[in-house]
């Protein structure tokens, strides 16, 4: 089984595609529109343009002395460095995101694998425990997204009332794990399952309730409000100070000037925001998490074979062998 503490090899970190290495990539994300915060920051930028030209029109008009130039640069500056804190920070948690949802990758993964290779050889038993297994990421997205329409968790359960219930759970992750652990329980008192292997299965299946939690913090945690006020007031009152610091013979120079300003720094801005909640489809690079759910679940089905029977493994050792330390299994 793959460690516990940290995605398998690659999951964690995405893989860069071909496409992605490809040198004539930079020019379409250069000129991209979708996926990118100009959309979003244009109706801002040129509102800041108009109210440049404004001000060179006045300058044109009435010929008074402009402002001096120095400490406005200087601000700004200052005031980038201030946004690119604000946005690594955001990437923090996008990236911390990331981390735990690969630990539920893995320990989807590893619970299955272990309810098949120490678990009772009922066809039926397997089914329900390894579909349970897949339904965990997909109950854990649509409960970080707020979602209580179950269609792709009925369609994996193979029952629309499973679901159903699970959509009435006050935290649906913890009605999977519930049910997890009832399959679980239910194959030791069996006796279809070494009480190590139950202990070693019950782990993962705790540690995919941390993850999940972990994932809950960021959701229910946003970015001090008030640090958010304060940046973009500093921001706005730059881009209104700007015009009059860059006035001169021309009388658009304040327009373009800040507009080129004003475009980087409410991007920057604006990426922040976009990465403050890695979960929601309404912020751009969102986690793809349709497609992690999805992988976990064609690699876990695969599991169990066109027929769903137990595949061939190697004999357990025997009691008193290296599994057990010295003791007879139960």
């Amino acid at each position: 089984m793959t460690s516990p503490a940290s995605d398998a090899a690659s999951p964690a970190r995405p893989s860069i595609s071909p496409e992605q290495r490809d040198p004539r990539r930079f020019w379409s994300d250069a000129l991209a529109w979708h996926g990118a915060v100009t959309p979003v920051v244009l109706p801002r930028v040129l509102g800041f343009g108009l109210y440049g030209l404004a001000v060179g029109l006045a300058h044109e008009a009435l010929g008074w002395q402009g402002l001096e130039a120095g400490p406005v640069h200087f601000t700004g500056g200052f005031l980038a460095l201030l946004l690119v804190l604000r946005t690594n920070a955001g990437y923090e948690r996008w990236w911390e995101a990331r981390k735990l949802w690969g630990g539920i990758v893995n320990q989807s993964r590893n619970l299955a694998v272990a309810g098949l290779a120490y678990g009772p050889a009922d066809k039926v038993w397997r089914q329900r425990f390894v579909r349970w297994s897949a339904a965990f990421p997909a109950v854990a997205r649509r409960s970080l997204r707020g979602e209580r329409e179950l269609p792709d968790v009925a369609a994996l359960l193979q029952s629309a009332e499973e679901a159903a219930r699970l959509a009435r759970a006050g935290h649906m992750p913890s009605a999977v794990s519930l049910r997890l652990g009832a399959l679980l329980r239910e194959a030791l008192d069996r006796g279809a399952m070494p009480s190590m292997a139950f202990y070693s299965a019950e782990y993962e299946r705790a540690r995919l309730i941390d993850h999940v939690g972990g994932c809950e913090r960021i959701l229910k945690t946003p970015m001090p409000r008030v640090h958010t006020i304060k940046l973009r007031r500093f921001l706005v009152l730059y881009l209104l100070v700007l015009p009059p610091a860059v006035v001169g013979q021309l009388w658009w120079t304040p327009a373009l000037v800040t507009i080129l300003v004003a475009y980087p720094l409410l991007a920057i801005d604006q990426i922040a925001v976009e990465l403050e909640n890695p979960f929601s489809k309404r912020n751009l690079s969102h986690l793809p998490l349709e497609d992690i759910c999805g992988t976990v679940e064609a690699n876990l089905l695969d599991l169990l074979g066109p027929e769903g029977g137990r595949p061939d493994a190697p004999s357990p050792p025997a009691a008193g062998g290296p599994l057990t330390g010295g003791h007879a299994l139960p």
